[in-house]
């Protein structure tokens, strides 16, 4: 199944799922017992959402990112070899995490926002795979079973603010600088994640491309580190890294102006796509 979240042309926020170009508005029906999709996979009880709910094309609707709100979100830096020897940092023996917030996250379809403190926003494509089954200190071979699915992330990142200290949070943190979507597609959907791979396009031209093969620290290991310091919960994300190939490093370097349109496409998984506007207030 792919489970979204979204708001209808009347505001209302709920859930469901995505079938061709409709969405199945799920929580219409079962609001009352789980308010959100983050409640359906706290319950496990994803089954019960397939088919269910009046069908409303998708470009009617505002999609929200397919988790609004998430526990916690964990990013993980320097997953890829091309993005850690462009860098000029050292292979990671552990995985470098930090964390954003859910309001610098917004769904497909929805402008990204260049801020307006600086003019060095960029792309990077990701994998994200969002927790399905709570758990704490999960050894990595049963790291699997507690993955809900995967969806598509683009972790806009505004490259001075984080280079400003060696912490990454401010470049990371800018409301609405990200995207999440279109969908989670549940893991009997996608099949094996390793074998699928990445693509990101900006104004339609390449710009990544890997395997997830390639990660230098495996999703079941991110999993089980992370699990040791604290318990993951149904509906959290975690991006899992980019590749080589974002716009600072380029040369020229690319990065990213009102008007400009990018993509992430996952195999298996679906395409997120946003245009790029300015910072809007609020």
């Amino acid at each position: 199944m792919r489970l979204v979240s979204f708001k209808k042309p009347d505001g209302t926020a709920t859930y469901g799922t995505a079938v061709g170009t409709d969405v199945l508005d799920a929580g219409a029906k079962l609001g009352a017992e789980f308010p959100t999709l983050r409640a359906v996979l706290a319950a496990g009880a994803v089954a019960r959402l397939e088919g269910v709910g009046a069908a409303m094309p998708m470009a009617d609707v505002t999609m929200l990112p397919p988790v609004p709100d998430p526990e916690k979100i964990l990013c993980i830096g320097l997953n890829y070899l091309p993005h850690i020897l462009e860098s000029g940092r050292p292979h990671p023996e552990y995985p470098s995490i930090f964390t954003r917030y859910p309001r610098s996250v917004v769904g497909h379809g929805v402008p990204i926002e260049r801020p307006n403190a600086s003019r060095e926003f960029d792309y990077e494509g990701e994998l994200a795979v969002v927790i399905g089954k709570e758990g704490r200190h999960i050894p990595a071979e049963r790291a699997w079973d507690h993955i809900a699915g995967y969806s598509c992330f683009n972790e806009g990142s505004v490259r001075d603010y984080q280079n400003h200290t060696t912490q990454f949070w401010p470049g990371k943190s800018f409301e609405r600088s990200g995207s999440m979507g279109p969908w989670i597609a549940t893991s009997d959907e996608v099949g094996d994640i390793t074998a699928q791979s990445l693509t990101t396009r900006v104004n339609g031209n390449v710009e990544q491309h890997t395997p997830f093969s390639d990660m230098a620290i495996p999703i079941p290991d991110l999993i089980a580190y992370a699990s040791t310091v604290l318990t993951l919960m149904p509906g959290d994300v975690i991006a899992t890294g980019t590749p080589g190939g974002v716009g600072r490093y380029r040369k020229p370097q690319l990065f990213l102006e009102p008007g400009m349109e990018v993509e992430v496409e996952i195999t298996n998984v679906g395409t997120l796509f946003n245009p790029v506007g300015a910072e809007t207030t609020g």
